[in-house]
């Protein structure tokens, strides 16, 4: 703040100490800007890791299918339907109308 008639009784108010206020909010936007940084990278590093998991994870399933087969035990054991539990679809009768 530059203006040469502002003159003030106030402590609070006075030139110098507005400026120092001004200084320490632009240090604190300066130190959020930073963290803010830092936080999305370390999203983005959590993400990326749960993604390689993922496909990790189904990765193993695709083993255990190949290993012990669609119907085994196994296959059940990791979250897996085994073949001879689906359902087989039903033949519909025509109605002759």
């Amino acid at each position: 703040m530059r203006n040469p008639g502002y003159d003030t009784t106030r402590a609070d108010a006075s030139a110098a100490n507005l400026q120092q206020a001004y200084q320490a909010m632009l240090a604190q936007q300066q130190a959020e800007t930073e963290k803010l940084a830092l936080y999305r990278a370390a999203a983005d590093a959590a993400r990326l890791a749960e993604w390689e998991f993922h496909n990790a994870v189904l990765a193993m399933k695709e083993v255990v299918r190949g290993q012990y087969g669609l119907d085994s035990d196994q296959a059940q054991a990791v979250g897996l339907k085994k073949k001879s539990e689906y359902k087989r679809p039903s033949r519909r009768k025509l109605v002759a109308s």
